[in-house]
């Protein structure tokens, strides 16, 4: 049996995000918040499944290109993996660093730093666009002649990594706080405080930092986040709201030279209030604010569920066909803008569920094809059409109260 062990990687990243949830409650210290939490493991749970279904895509990108454009043959020794750990290194400084000053590499990067928290679930907040624009900076280590798979192998430890520098719990760590990227250092990088903005862009050594003049010690207590906060748990809003301030302000910006300029110029360009037009046309915020455990109960359910889904779906993804692979992640998708929309306690909720019953049953009658399923099935959906808004009111009731 072929199986994906690369699966533990989810078991194993929440055992230490549960660690540290009660390490820090057992210190008194109010390190979590449920809504962000849960938007925050929302954006990691997207990535973790398209990165499952683009892995392939991502690795014979590198293949082809050490295929066809290698300056040289590196075979693997002691040697050439420390060359490999120093350069994917280096790449992943300018790769960050080009992040933060060039809009269009912000736009997929910021859903990395709208958390007003800093904790393990924060690393989580990486998303599938950044993964490819990343992958973008780090075709140079084939064309220089890493073998690719030197560079996956190279690329779980640059994943693995970071994820224990995101925390509150740990803090300076000595000697080590001179090489390497510690979690002081990267609480600086996650900091809104002005001293501290676009600083220590290092992922696991901060001599480059150091090299190029962008690091700063933590010395005061930082404020995390963005300096405009986001106050939206949404699924959607979250991964679009950059890229469209900056079409919003470039189509209002004369001159083609100029528009570009946005585009590619520093996210100082991008004024404040596109994001407040913006809200205004397409983000409903619901001003009870009701802290209703039902919902939460409803939230943290899908969640578990999804997160047990998808730890099956990339464990036996070699076994389950491509379609069927394509509605499962349908369903994840629509329950993670579930989620976020019962977040924002959206009334347009219920009909998510929908979309959602749709996908679930296209998804059983692809494991279970049959005319009673399907008959079964018709019945169901004959009797919510026809019940629906005692459905939906009922529903709305349950979980908002």
């Amino acid at each position: 049996m072929i199986l994906n062990y690369l699966a533990f990687a989810v078991p194993f990243f929440l055992f230490f995000i549960g660690l540290e949830y009660v390490v820090a409650k057992w210190k008194n210290k109010n390190y979590h918040e449920f809504s962000d939490s849960i938007a925050n493991l929302s954006v990691g749970i997207a990535e973790r499944l398209t990165d499952t279904l683009t892995v392939a895509a991502f690795h014979g990108f590198y293949q082809y290109l050490h295929l066809h454009y290698a300056c040289w043959d590196i075979q693997p020794s002691v040697l050439m993996w420390i060359l490999l750990f120093l350069a994917t290194d280096f790449v992943w400084y300018w790769y960050h660093r080009l992040a933060h000053e060039v809009n269009v590499l912000w736009s997929v990067h910021v859903i990395h730093h709208q958390s007003e928290h800093f904790n393990y679930t924060v690393s989580t907040r990486i998303t599938i666009f950044q993964a490819v624009v990343r992958t973008g900076f780090w075709a140079i280590l084939p064309i220089i002649g890493f073998p690719p798979e030197m560079i996956t192998v190279m690329l779980l430890v640059h994943g693995t990594y970071p994820f224990f520098t995101h925390t509150r719990l740990i803090g300076k760590l000595g000697i080590l706080e001179y090489l390497f990227v510690t979690p002081s250092h990267h609480r600086v990088h996650h900091a809104s405080n002005e001293q501290y903005l676009d600083k220590n862009y290092g992922d696991m050594l901060i001599i480059w930092d150091k090299l190029f003049g962008t690091f700063v010690e933590e010395k005061e207590e930082p404020s995390f986040g963005l300096t405009k906060p986001l106050e939206s748990h949404s699924f959607l809003w979250q991964h679009f709201h950059y890229l469209l301030e900056v079409l919003y302000t470039a189509r209002r910006t004369q001159g083609w030279q100029n528009k570009i300029k946005i585009i590619f110029g520093k996210p100082d360009l991008v004024p404040a209030e596109a994001r407040t037009a913006l809200e205004a046309r397409y983000l409903f915020r619901n001003e009870k604010n009701t802290q209703a455990y039902r919902f939460k109960n409803y939230v943290f359910g899908q969640i578990v569920v999804i997160l047990g889904v998808l730890f099956t779906f990339i464990l036996v993804e070699n076994y389950i066909p491509f379609y069927a692979q394509l509605l499962i992640a349908g369903v994840i998708i629509i329950t993670l803008i579930n989620c976020g929309a019962i977040l924002e306690q959206r009334l347009w909720v219920f009909h998510v569920e929908y979309i959602r019953g749709i996908l679930l049953a296209m998804t059983l009658l692809a494991f279970f094809p049959s005319q009673s399923l399907l008959l079964g099935i018709s019945l169901v959906g004959v009797a919510i059409l026809l019940f629906s808004s005692t459905l939906q009111s009922r529903y709305l009731q349950l979980i908002y109260g």
